[in-house]
Formats: structure tokens, sequence, C-alpha cells
């Protein structure tokens, strides 16, 4: 690898698996590659996916892993949208970095997202709306410890997922999730009196309500920039 080598920035998800190479400020030097998330989704399909994707790319000399479940030192611990029983456990970044060539991170996905998002002031949330949902909490640019609110009860013992997620939109609707979304806003707002949230992940182009002042969408590539982070939070 030359020195003007980028971050393999890697956003997995339940429905698309995704990645592009970033430079160390998060500015994206290639095209982002996506190809479906292949179901079942056990590690090794997941790593034949990506060596796929990364020779489309140019020199990368580091791996940003995003990914979506609970994750701690380097492993995956829950994999809700891809099956925790197939992942739990599975030392996910030296895996990537075994299989790619180069030393890998791992961290959340909501979380990778929002090192591409927050202006680094004050307490700021995300809000990702996917497959499920995830969030992410940073106050004044510090990475919160990770909470899995995806899996808590919000309504009628429904999950943040069960109410937010893909099959919520397509179960009831257009009109009927941007409820759905309005409410969690609210209730999100009453638990953290965030200073500002972020709606991101794939069906965030879909809300159609009115947003409070602090509220806004963010860019779903922030997914796949956030990943210059990893390489800087050490």
């Amino acid at each position: 690898m030359t020195s003007k080598a980028g971050i393999l920035a890697v956003d997995v998800g339940g429905t698309g698996l995704k990645c592009a190479v970033i430079d160390d400020h998060g500015t994206m030097i290639s095209e982002r590659e996506r190809v479906d998330t292949p179901h079942p989704c056990p590690p090794q399909a997941l790593l034949d996916a990506y060596a796929g994707l990364a020779a489309k790319h140019p020199a990368f000399d580091r791996i940003s892993i995003g990914f979506p479940g609970v994750v701690r030192n380097g492993k995956v611990l829950t994999a809700p949208n891809l099956g925790t029983e197939l992942w739990e456990g599975f030392a996910l970044a030296d895996a990537m970095a075994a299989r790619l060539g180069a030393p890998a991170r791992l961290i959340n996905d909501a979380e990778m997202q929002g090192y591409g998002i927050i202006s680094g002031t004050g307490l700021e949330m995300v809000l990702t709306l996917g497959t499920g949902a995830g969030t992410a909490l940073f106050r004044d640019g510090e990475l919160m410890p990770h909470m899995e609110l995806a899996h808590h009860p919000v309504h009628d013992n429904l999950t943040y997922d069960e109410y937010l997620g893909v099959a919520a939109y397509e179960k009831h609707g257009k009109q009927h999730w941007n409820h759905h979304v309005q409410r969690v806003i609210e209730l999100l707002y009453v638990l953290l009196h965030y200073d500002h949230l972020y709606l991101g992940g794939g069906n965030a182009k879909h809300v159609e309500i009115d947003l409070p002042a602090n509220v806004s969408l963010a860019d779903n590539d922030a997914g796949l920039t956030g990943g210059a982070a990893l390489w800087r939070q050490r």
C-alpha cells in the first residue's frame, strides 16, 4: 500500500452491504458499491461478499466496519437482523482484516453514521431508519455508551425495531409509519432532551412530517464517511 491509500468503509445492513474508500477526513475517494445482503447471512457469506466488493476499489490500508448490532472489542454480541445465533461472539474485525489484508476496526453502524453527521457540540443523537432502528448518542463529539433501544419496548409491547423498521413501513404504509416516526421523535426528546436529532438510514427518505427545528434528515452516505473517525479515536 502507498501512503495515499485510503480507508475501506464498510456499512453492513440487513438489506444491503455497502462500501467505499474514503480519506482520513471522510471524503469519498471511490464510488459507493452495494450488493443485497444474502439471507441467511453467516459470517463467511458476509466476508465473501466484501471480498468481492473490495476488489473493485482503489488501494486501502485500513478498514472501518459499521455493524447492525451490539459490538465490543472487535466482536459481535448481537445481530438481530442477520441472526444472532450465527454471529454471537464472532471476531469480525480480525476476520475482515485477515480476509482483506488490512487492519480493521468495528463499531455499531448507527454510531459510525453519527461520526459522519454530528457537529460536535451539545447532546446529539442519531436514529437510523432501515431494516430495523438504530441509535447513537454523542456529547460534545464524544461517543456515549451504546444503548440498544432497538429492542426496548416503545408502544404496545412493540420494540423500536418493530415500530419503525421496514416491516412496519410495509405493513402500515407511509402515512401511518410517519406517525410512528413523529411519536418516537417526541419520546426520545422526553427521554434525553437532545440538542439535535438526526434521522438517517435508507428509509429516512420516506419521512414526510414537519420536523422540529432540532431534528433533521441526514445524508445516508454518512454510514460510510463516518468510518474515518474510527482511526482518529485512539
